[in-house]
């Protein structure tokens, strides 16, 4: 959640209730969160040094307007360039697409590259087990609640073929035309 928080004070300085308003219209696509959990993260942004107040009303409501600090840009770019993590695929995903646009041009390949390959790795664990579940003999008793549970993996599989494919096509709509893109080292 810190990451997605630093993401939309990088779009602009916000109040904690305009972050409320920007994940209920936005951000609530793929990824929730109550008001509560909104302010513990924006709390413990503040006490790592990675968003400031950029201004304070003063009086009776006292609304603060937070904005990233140096700091908290680049742990935003570190984010945004780190392997995908955690069990959500879909969530870590595309809150990376949802803020890749704040991102230099020639820095989003190597985004969605990352992407593509945890995809993969997930969707070749899930097809390996689909394998290995096709060798089991499922005791009568079982069959019609392994029946279920097979559907549920066909689903996550499938799932995962359209975002990989989705990604893989997204990247391509996306990429750089060649003289723009870095030149690969390796390349004669």
């Amino acid at each position: 959640m810190a990451h997605v928080i630093l993401g939309l004070l990088l779009i602009a300085p916000q109040t904690f209730y305009a972050l409320i308003k920007g994940f209920e219209s936005g951000v609530a696509l793929f990824y929730s969160a109550s008001s509560g959990s909104i302010k513990r993260a924006l709390d413990s942004l503040l006490a790592r040094g990675l968003i400031e107040v950029a201004s304070a009303e003063s009086g009776g409501r006292g609304r603060k307007v937070y904005r990233p600090t140096d700091a908290g840009r680049e742990e935003f770019r570190t984010w945004m360039a780190a392997e995908p993590a955690g069990p959500d695929l879909e969530t870590a995903a595309l809150s990376r697409l949802y803020f890749l646009g704040l991102l230099e041009p020639a820095e989003r390949p190597a985004v969605l590259h990352r992407v593509t390959a945890r995809i993969e790795a997930d969707l070749a664990v899930l097809t390996s087990l689909d394998e290995h579940l096709d060798t089991l003999d499922v005791p009568e008793g079982h069959r019609d609640l392994a029946a279920h549970q097979r559907a549920a993996l066909d689903y996550g599989i499938a799932a995962h073929r359209f975002m990989l494919d989705w990604f893989r096509d997204h990247a391509d709509r996306t990429a750089p035309p060649p003289h723009d893109r870095p030149k690969d080292p390796a390349a004669p």
